[in-house]
């Protein structure tokens, strides 16, 4: 049995476009190649073929694990969560206590990841460190690089 993914409804809808654009766009185009390469002779000695085919089962990989996730997602309802604790999908206000900067994360699922917009997957050790915190606590996270202690100042969405 597969693990649960959870996505928000933008997260679910990205993985629908993801899948439609392999099914309809590059399916389509590789069995074109394979064609291709099938009418210029011996498939024996045809390094084209092979590419074509490897494409193929890569391509055809990427649409089953994506059918699985969209087969296994729940759809976080984001009504439903609140700003007592940290929880996923919640923008977390931070104090690093040890450099006084203040830092923003939202926790989000591991598959909506996207630390340029601050959002940090809850299966990193930050955001596992973070989760269950309320306001004013201070909590201690190991990291690859050592320990960060730090000091939640808000939590929201």
């Amino acid at each position: 049995m597969s693990d649960i993914v959870y996505v928000t409804k933008e997260g679910l809808e990205k993985l629908k476009n993801e899948l439609d654009h392999f099914t309809t766009v590059e399916r389509p185009s590789i069995s074109q190649q394979i064609a291709e390469a099938r009418d210029k002779g011996d498939l024996s000695e045809n390094a084209e073929y092979d590419a074509a085919k490897e494409a193929q089962g890569m391509l055809e990989m990427k649409i089953a694990q994506i059918q699985q996730k969209i087969t296994n997602a729940r759809i976080i309802d984001e009504s439903q969560l609140d700003t007592d604790i940290i929880t996923i999908m919640n923008k977390v206000k931070l104090k690093n206590l040890k450099t006084n900067k203040i830092q923003e994360f939202t926790l989000v699922p591991v598959n909506e990841t996207d630390v340029r917009k601050g959002k940090i997957s809850v299966k990193t050790p930050i955001a596992k460190g973070l989760l269950g915190k309320k306001v004013g606590e201070t909590t201690k996270i190991k990291i690859p690089a050592g320990m960060l202690e730090f000091k939640i100042m808000e939590i929201g969405f």
